[in-house]
């Protein structure tokens, strides 16, 4: 009888350590079973607002005013949430795109403060922008121009609408021609990107 307990515990005990073995093997990635992650944009949240202000030339009470005149920075937090699919960890390397309000280009935004995503798991990542009235005027002088003058907008016009309304996020933002970068084990994907607000 001691003989077959001894056999029956052995016999689970193998098992046990085969079982251990094979749980403690993981998937190596290679360019076909790299799955791309998913990337949406959770949301886009103010983080810093101080309503619509600018100046041009006047003189500080200390300190040196700007030579471009001083204008109310706004804070905004894109929330992105990346989900991996893979059976192995997956580090986000970088990402970069342009901003759009109302089809009018405002800035590129870059990212490169990597972080690794565990399998099955989804991640957030928070990226920080600041525009100012005075950054967003020198844009519209630059790129804008024409698509302001074929809409008959005004520059400072719109750029306040955009600001008195920013709070509620009542007109269309848009991230295009934009990628995520991602690589596991030393392959890379790149994630294309195109989304649009709310």
């Amino acid at each position: 009888m001691n003989k077959r307990l001894a056999l029956i515990i052995a016999f689970f005990f193998c098992m046990g350590l085969m079982f251990m073995s094979c749980a403690g093997v993981e998937t190596k990635p290679t360019e076909a079973s790299f799955k791309a992650p998913a990337v949406k944009l959770d949301s886009i949240q103010v983080s810093y607002y101080e309503g619509f202000w600018h100046y041009e030339k006047v003189q500080p009470e200390r300190g040196k005013a700007p030579a471009g005149g001083g204008s109310s920075p706004v804070g905004l937090d894109f929330v992105f949430e990346i989900t991996n699919p893979n059976p192995f960890p997956v580090k986000y390397e970088s990402s970069s795109f342009f901003l759009f309000f109302e089809d009018y280009e405002l800035r590129v935004v870059n990212d490169s403060n990597a972080m690794w995503i565990p399998p099955g798991k989804t991640n957030s990542k928070v990226l920080n922008v600041t525009l100012t009235p005075f950054s967003t005027y020198a844009k519209f002088l630059l790129a804008s121009k024409e698509l302001a003058a074929k809409r008959g907008d005004k520059p400072w016009e719109k750029i306040e609408q955009w600001w008195n309304k920013l709070p509620d996020m009542s007109f269309r933002i848009d991230l295009k021609d934009g990628n995520f970068t991602f690589s596991a084990d030393g392959v890379v994907k790149a994630v294309p990107v195109m989304m649009k607000y709310p």
